[in-house]
């Protein structure tokens, strides 16, 4: 593996900072020009906050963008103002999918598949914070366990055959610091006897790390990675803290691991631009395994 890119001096790059924003060195370094032209890229969660700037990002780069936002309404607001930061209209297709709702991940999944043959980019982006009490979906899991990872699972299947024709494509999971203390609950997934919302959010962010190379199998041609974009000022933000960078920042880290410039392990988790380690329940066989088989069960009937 190189991670020669990822070192790339920042005076190499573009600093690309937000509508009204002062530009940051860290801010949003991302190349100048059209490296992302003819690719397309799905971002889930990219009503607001770091997908709605990792939207604004890849578009910019010459990228066609899948725009999902929870409902019809919040994806067409987000690419208005999408447009209004400078984004070229023809480069954005709204998509609506409720992640609290399996089948309606399914109906994306099929949506992408049937006008886009190839998909070249799958940023996971989409979180929810989990509430204050243990709340289940119509599926029967946990609402952050689902939103957060069981969708992010569900679309790397279900995209899997565009994403293998675009012959080079990557899956980009934004996970979270908070996976580093968390724990699975293999009897409980749902922590329905037990519940912690700060539990139940890390546990997401810890099965999103972990599946991460599952995402992307031996031979089908796409390489996964997760990230911990940093703290940003986001809806997730009362989990880690009172301040936070500007999304932003967080959407740059994303971004770079998009760019085919970037040499990636696959199933690597990158923190602050460099592979990082994880929690050791990721690098465990056994628990790889049996996370697959809970997930594949969780989704059930939508795969």
């Amino acid at each position: 593996m190189s991670d020669s890119a990822l070192s790339t001096p920042v005076s190499a790059l573009t600093s690309v900072a937000a509508p009204g924003s002062a530009p940051s060195a860290a801010a949003a370094a991302v190349p100048s020009g059209q490296v992302l032209s003819g690719r397309t890229a799905l971002v889930t969660g990219a009503s607001s906050g770091i997908g709605w700037e990792s939207a604004r990002l890849l578009a910019g780069l010459g990228a066609t963008v899948l725009v999902h936002a929870r409902t019809a309404a919040e994806a067409e607001a987000a690419v208005a103002r999408l447009v209004a930061a400078g984004a070229r209209r023809d480069q954005l297709v709204e998509l609506a999918a409720d992640f609290t709702h399996l089948t309606e991940v399914a109906v994306l999944a099929g949506t992408v598949v049937k006008h886009y043959p190839a998909l070249d980019l799958l940023v996971n982006n989409a979180a929810a914070m989990a509430p204050e009490r243990c709340t289940l979906t119509d599926d029967g899991n946990e609402v952050s366990l689902q939103v957060n990872f069981l969708a992010a699972h569900l679309l790397a299947k279900l995209l899997r055959a565009p994403l293998a024709a675009a012959g080079d494509a990557r899956i980009v999971n934004v996970s979270s610091s908070l996976h580093l203390t968390a724990s699975m609950n293999w009897s409980d997934p749902h922590r329905v006897k037990r519940y912690s919302r700060v539990a139940a959010y890390a546990q997401s962010q810890l099965a999103l790390t972990m599946a991460t190379a599952d995402m992307a199998p031996a031979g089908s041609g796409v390489t996964a990675v997760s990230l911990n974009p940093g703290q940003c000022a986001t809806a997730l933000l009362p989990l880690y803290g009172r301040t936070g960078a500007p999304a932003a920042e967080g959407a740059a880290a994303v971004v770079r691991l998009c760019l085919p410039s970037v040499a990636v392990a696959n199933g690597a988790y990158y923190d602050g631009g460099s592979v990082a380690r994880t929690a050791p329940a990721a690098q465990e066989e056994r628990s790889l395994k049996r996370l697959a088989k809970l997930a594949d069960q969780l989704v059930g009937q939508a795969a």
